[in-house]
């Protein structure tokens, strides 16, 4: 594992980040707690109609999860998270790419929870690719109808954890 092995992660920029938002019906101390929990976060991950299978699962500064994302069609998607930054219960940062060392498709992933007086929670995920190309690709991908769909079945399995 390298700390940043791709440098263009080191530097935002917005012609390579790909954002979205979504206000959650719980707290924020909730919602935090279903992204960093490793009880919680792979029973909701993913996009509509997936599966996932952990490996490993650290949820800490350096620590990784490791999973296979297996699609509809049985499709299995090797990932890789490592968490670089957590920040309860405001922000989490990871490097999110496939299940291998210096993956040069990875991106950066930034999620910030922020709380509204209703008792709402504010979600914002924010993916920072290496390259605008690379940024198109995703998109090309689905990786925002996916990310909907993943902060679709946060939102619900939040509201299951509210008492």
């Amino acid at each position: 594992m390298t700390n940043s092995a791709n440098p263009a992660l080191s530097q935002w920029s917005m012609d390579r980040e790909i954002v979205m938002s979504r206000v959650i019906d719980a707290p924020r101390d909730l919602v935090f707690e279903a992204w960093s929990d490793p009880k919680h976060l792979p029973q909701w991950f993913g996009p509509k109609g997936f599966k996932l299978e952990t490996f490993e699962i650290d949820v800490r500064v350096g620590g990784v999860w490791r999973f296979n994302m297996i699609g509809p069609d049985g499709t299995v998607y090797p990932n890789r998270m490592r968490f670089r930054r957590i920040e309860r219960p405001s922000l989490m940062e990871m490097d999110h790419g496939v299940d291998q060392d210096d993956d040069p498709g990875m991106f950066r992933f930034t999620i910030t929870f922020a709380e509204q007086s209703n008792g709402k929670t504010v979600l914002m995920m924010r993916q920072l690719a290496s390259s605008t190309e690379q940024r198109d690709g995703m998109i090309g991908f689905g990786a925002v109808e996916y990310g909907y769909q993943t902060l679709d079945k946060l939102a619900a399995y939040v509201g299951g954890m509210k008492k």
